[in-house]
């Protein structure tokens, strides 16, 4: 069927009842927290030429310390490497996948498909939008919108690469790990120090598979104990730490408008740093999580029924966004905000409902055959 989520494990999942629920939590976790940051924290400012995207981090002093715990991408892909580790023998042992080349051949073409015709819909809108009725603002609102793909894009390629990442780790364990990080820190050197601007690229996709390599040692970071999950959330926090307060690195983890580069487009090693640091603090949490998994019924249906929505959630949130800043700004022509005032962190507790309403219809409609079957 074409039911999948974001790590694209959902065979697995019935295959696998002794899973690591606590995996399937961090994934739930780190989607809402994408998604709310989003809808809660971007700031539509309007502009002759459309709709440009802003956020309160560069006009609040201190405020970027929020982004070391909320920008999950890291976590994500870090978890996403031992779910499709998990996936793959899974299915491998059912006798679905004959190699890792079929395996990920299977994960990807599940994940682009919806990417791909969510990409050409509004391509085609935008293109419509701009040849009946010349609007300017079409082509940087589409653009706009069609931005949290990035990760998606990235994620697919990380798939792409598995039977390869897969084999590197077979055969040489955690030096795979210390290659990633040296390549990193070679390719910011590059990038800072000698000016080679285009190296940057290179680490969209060392520094992500960095994060999803680190998620085939899950077991074995499970197993070493709290000792070594308390070492790598320090080491993390004062590697963070000193590439910041050294001024050579933005503070936040999320690009902020006026900020020399951002720490995202392309990653810099501080997502290493970061990565490390978080990967401490959810091993750490892992065993307080799972306790609430098996004793509370509303935890482990919400980390469910999140898990079940991940991937239309994930791929029409900024849609369902984008509606209601338009709404805002063509039909109730909201008050332009330009920078956060009392009343706007007044109304964050409540800015999320407008984007949800619009969202949610939307993935009734267009995404249901993305949305998994519940497990029995």
């Amino acid at each position: 069927g074409a039911q999948t989520d974001l790590t694209g494990d959902g065979a697995a999942a019935a295959a696998a009842p002794e899973r690591d629920r606590f995996i399937d939590f961090v994934r739930a976790f780190s989607l809402l927290v994408v998604v709310a940051w989003h809808w809660v924290f971007t700031i539509i400012i309007w502009r002759p030429d459309g709709p440009h995207a802003s956020n309160p981090i560069g006009f609040t002093r201190g405020l970027f310390i929020a982004t070391w715990l909320f920008q999950v991408m890291p976590l994500f892909f870090f978890v996403g490497g031992y779910a499709h580790t998990e996936a793959y023998e899974a299915g491998r042992e059912r006798g679905r996948f004959r190699s890792t080349l079929g395996f990920s051949w299977s994960r990807a073409n599940q994940l682009a498909r919806p990417a791909l015709a969510l990409a050409f819909v509004w391509w085609l809108i935008g293109s419509i939008g701009v040849a009946l009725w010349e609007l300017d603002g079409v082509p940087r609102a589409v653009k706009l919108i069609l931005s949290p793909l990035w990760f998606i894009i990235v994620y697919l390629l990380l798939i792409l690469l598995f039977p390869i990442t897969h084999w590197l780790h077979e055969r040489f364990g955690a030096l795979v790990l210390v290659w990633g990080v040296g390549i990193s820190v070679l390719v910011d050197v590059a990038r800072f120090s000698h000016h080679v601007a285009w190296a940057g690229w290179i680490n969209m996709i060392v520094v992500w598979a960095t994060c999803h390599q680190l998620g085939y040692f899950w077991e074995r970071l499970v197993a070493a104990g709290r000792r070594v999950a308390w070492g790598m959330m320090w080491a993390g926090l004062f590697c963070l730490a000193a590439l910041v307060g050294s001024n050579l690195y933005p503070g936040s983890m999320v690009g902020v408008p006026g900020e020399k580069f951002s720490n995202m487009a392309p990653p810099t090693i501080c997502i290493l740093a970061l990565l490390l640091f978080q990967a401490g603090v959810a091993l750490l949490v892992r065993p307080w999580v799972l306790h609430k998994l098996e004793t509370s019924e509303r935890w482990a249906t919400v980390s469910a029924v999140i898990n079940r929505f991940s991937l239309p959630l994930f791929l029409f949130h900024s849609t369902g966004m984008a509606l209601w800043a338009a709404f805002g700004h063509f039909v109730l022509h909201n008050e332009q905000v330009r920078e956060p005032t009392l009343w706007w962190w007044l109304g964050r507790p409540f800015a999320f409902i407008g984007p949800l309403l619009l969202t949610l219809p939307i993935i009734f409609v267009l995404g249901r055959q993305y949305v998994k079957p519940a497990r029995r």
